[in-house]
């Protein structure tokens, strides 16, 4: 993603849920949580959650979940995402996670820093520069 930043690469803070649940507290000290946010990496989890900080500096894939949704709160910088919409080019990359080469249709999301976006389970979603076919879905 870095070829839409203007300074810094993306930050975001990743929660994943999916059904059922614990009811034990999880804390996590700011030393951590820094180094997980600037690194990437994992802040929490638990049988029903997921809890990371990514940093993202190029396009990824097409991804598809079938039990977690996305939570991504922007820290700092700015993306672009497309989310929904028929997965191209799907393959499975284990335990209900599917990943794919483009994705045709899906609605476009500007996101920066404060911003929060909510992917459910089973949506398709990329960052920028993600392809429908031949025919790339973003354009500047």
């Amino acid at each position: 993603m870095k070829y839409l930043f203007r300074s810094l690469p993306l930050l975001t803070f990743v929660l994943a849920f999916a059904a059922g649940g614990s009811h034990e507290s999880t804390w996590v000290d700011h030393d951590t949580v820094a180094t997980a946010l600037s690194k990437g990496g994992a802040i929490a989890s638990g049988d029903d959650y997921r809890v990371a900080g990514a940093r993202r500096v190029k396009a990824g894939q097409v991804e598809v979940h079938d039990k977690e949704t996305d939570i991504f709160y922007i820290i700092d910088s700015e993306a672009e995402l497309v989310t929904g919409g028929t997965m191209v080019g799907w393959k499975s990359a284990g335990n209900g996670q599917w990943l794919g080469t483009g994705i045709q249709g899906g609605e476009r999301h500007h996101l920066s820093k404060g911003d929060v976006i909510v992917i459910p389970a089973g949506t398709p979603h990329c960052s920028r520069k993600c392809r429908a076919r031949s025919t790339t879905i973003w354009s500047k």
